[in-house]
């Protein structure tokens, strides 16, 4: 698990858009993206195919990303970040973890998408070397529960959820 500061300069949290996925296992990225904007005074604006909010952390701004293209899709906010000038490897992704139990929390550099097509979208774009933030939701019992499972809403409390979302903010702040 990475614990040192990282050149971050904007944070894709990964979900499908609108209100019908709101509350949703797969949308745990937009749920902490979210947070983060309520915490620093952040305002959501449409752009194209995403939403994007500005705030500073440390004192350095940071751009976060709300891809509004369904998660199969995410990647095609890459090629917004590149025209600023953002490296992969300054790119925080937030997104739901199968392989993680609820609320546990992991941050790594690189790797596969292990079945994440979210994931899978943004790898296409620019390689796997940027940072994710891996949110535990925990796996059904049977494989083929997945896609379901992914789509329902968290049947943990609202307040476990929201504690969850709090943790995965200050990891974020601890990494900037």
């Amino acid at each position: 698990m990475v614990t040192q500061k990282l050149p971050i300069q904007a944070i894709i949290g990964l979900g499908n858009p609108g209100s019908k996925f709101a509350r949703n296992r797969h949308n745990i990225g937009f749920m902490v993206v979210d947070a983060m904007v309520q915490a620093h005074g952040g305002q959501w604006q449409s752009k194209d195919t995403m939403e994007l909010a500005t705030i500073t952390i440390s004192d350095k701004p940071i751009v976060l990303i709300k891809p509004q293209t369904y998660m199969n899709s995410s990647g095609v906010v890459i090629p917004y970040l590149t025209k600023k000038g953002i490296k992969p490897e300054n790119i925080l992704v937030v997104h739901d973890e199968l392989e993680l139990p609820f609320g546990k929390l992991k941050v790594r550099l690189g790797g596969s998408a292990k079945g994440h097509n979210g994931l899978k979208s943004i790898i296409e774009q620019c390689g796997d070397k940027f940072p994710r933030l891996s949110c535990g939701i925990s796996r059904p019992v049977a494989r083929e529960e997945v896609p379901n499972y992914v789509l329902q809403n968290f049947s943990e409390s609202q307040q476990e959820v929201e504690h969850f979302i709090q943790d995965a903010v200050k990891i974020i702040e601890g990494l900037i």
